[in-house]
């Protein structure tokens, strides 16, 4: 049987106390991995958590001829040889979404790439035609022989071109970002996503030779170079962003003094913003935050709308609706970015939420309303952190069903849940 978690909840009691450590980002690791593949001379990586996603693509790396070393404590060593396979192996790259950041770094060293339509969590369409339209323009050909996307470039060469992409997207942006790096050329990308993981690979990728302009701003121009070489450099992974809001989430609602540590909290002043609107206590040092409840703190209601950065994030729609269960009145969620986000919401309303589906993407939540524990199964990775802070509020014993998907994102949760007051057991 899969991994499972065993939660006794706190009963809206607010008992939490001490430290909470943040790991390194998730989507910011996975990018700085397949950006391996455009260096002569290999790069090093610290701070990379230990999760199943990270796992999955050194699996692909390797598979296809990458040298990857753990060196343990976060630390990676990559190297790529003068030649590689370029078709990715279909079961790896199904299982997750990342797998298509690839694209980028192969097509733009090696000229060619072939993968399977990429997997991931099921919260709605994730099409590839950003891709597929920012590619040809950069001189690829593109054609699908029925199970594989196929991508080659004339010459084995990409050439720089102005692309405008109907929609920001974290992952287009740093995958076309990477491949303009060895561009023939001037490559402009318009309506860019404006992540910090962008602006940290971005800087990386300029401390080893790129020229990239504008990371982190709607406009991104990079001006393409022979090859890029890491020397003495090495990435740091920033600090993950989603988990930290997770971990202020949980602290607010269930802490009665939770200091998050490592963390930069100029990456989530909507969320901070927000929860001190709703009579959170929120103290912010440089890298680190801290929540402190009265226990007669009673939340107020407000209303969420996810947008792309710098709005609030879609990732943390599912922990921002477990608070709003316990805000005194009612809120709107309205999730803009994923039409299948708010799969975790009927067994949420078994637990006892009260909350009124309007459509695929809008909800009103009404509070304050007791939890009680039950089964669930995590949906997605999101979602099931989000079930891990509702059952903790909750009343009585809770089982969370595919922890895998959790693990995927967030380095032995448990643990560090545990560190602070959380009753949480890991059963095998």
């Amino acid at each position: 049987m899969p991994d499972r978690f065993i939660i006794n909840g706190l009963g809206g009691k607010k008992k939490l106390s001490g430290s909470i450590e943040v790991k390194g980002a998730k989507n910011a690791a996975l990018k700085a991995l397949a950006a391996s593949i455009l260096f002569k001379d290999g790069i090093a990586l610290k701070n990379v958590p230990d999760i199943e996603d990270v796992k999955r693509m050194n699996d692909i790396l390797e598979e296809i001829g990458v040298s990857v070393i753990d060196e343990k404590r976060g630390k990676y060593t990559l190297t790529t040889p003068q030649k590689v396979k370029t078709d990715l192996p279909t079961d790896l790259a199904q299982r997750m979404r990342a797998s298509i950041v690839l694209l980028g770094p192969l097509l733009s060293r090696f000229g060619a790439v072939s993968l399977p339509h990429p997997g991931g969590c099921v919260i709605g369409e994730r099409p590839i035609d950003l891709f597929i339209d920012g590619f040809e323009k950069m001189g690829a050909q593109y054609f699908h022989d029925g199970k594989q996307h196929v991508f080659k470039a004339p010459k084995k060469t990409l050439h720089g071109a102005t692309i405008v992409f109907k929609k920001p997207s974290v992952t287009a942006t740093e995958t076309l970002m990477m491949a303009a790096t060895l561009a023939h050329g001037k490559t402009i990308l318009k309506n860019s996503a404006q992540e910090p993981e962008i602006v940290a690979l971005a800087e990386f990728l300029n401390a080893c030779g790129a020229k990239i302009s504008g990371a982190g701003t709607s406009t991104i121009e990079i001006i393409g170079s022979k090859s890029l070489r890491s020397g003495r450099e090495v990435y740091q992974t920033p600090p993950d962003r989603i988990e930290t809001g997770s971990f202020l989430i949980l602290a607010a609602l269930t802490g009665k003094k939770v200091e998050i540590k490592k963390c930069d909290p100029t990456h989530l002043e909507i969320l901070t913003e927000t929860l001190k609107h709703s009579g959170v206590h929120i103290d912010v040092e440089k890298d680190s935050i801290l929540v402190s409840n009265p226990t007669s703190v009673k939340f107020q209601p407000t209303d969420v709308e996810t947008r792309e950065y710098p709005g609030f994030p879609t990732d943390l729609q599912a922990p921002m609706t477990i608070f709003l269960t316990q805000a005194h009145g009612q809120s709107h969620v309205f999730e803009t970015i994923f039409e299948g986000r708010l799969a975790y919401v009927p067994d949420l309303i078994r637990m006892g939420a009260r909350i009124d589906v309007c459509d695929p993407h809008r909800i009103i939540v009404h509070g304050p309303t007791a939890l009680s524990g039950r089964e669930v199964k995590s949906p997605d990775l999101r979602a099931g952190l989000a079930f891990v802070i509702a059952t903790v509020i909750a009343k009585g014993q809770s089982v969370i069903h595919n922890v895998y998907n959790i693990d995927r994102g967030y380095e032995r949760i448990e643990e560090r849940l545990q560190a602070i007051g959380v009753n949480i057991e890991r059963v095998t």
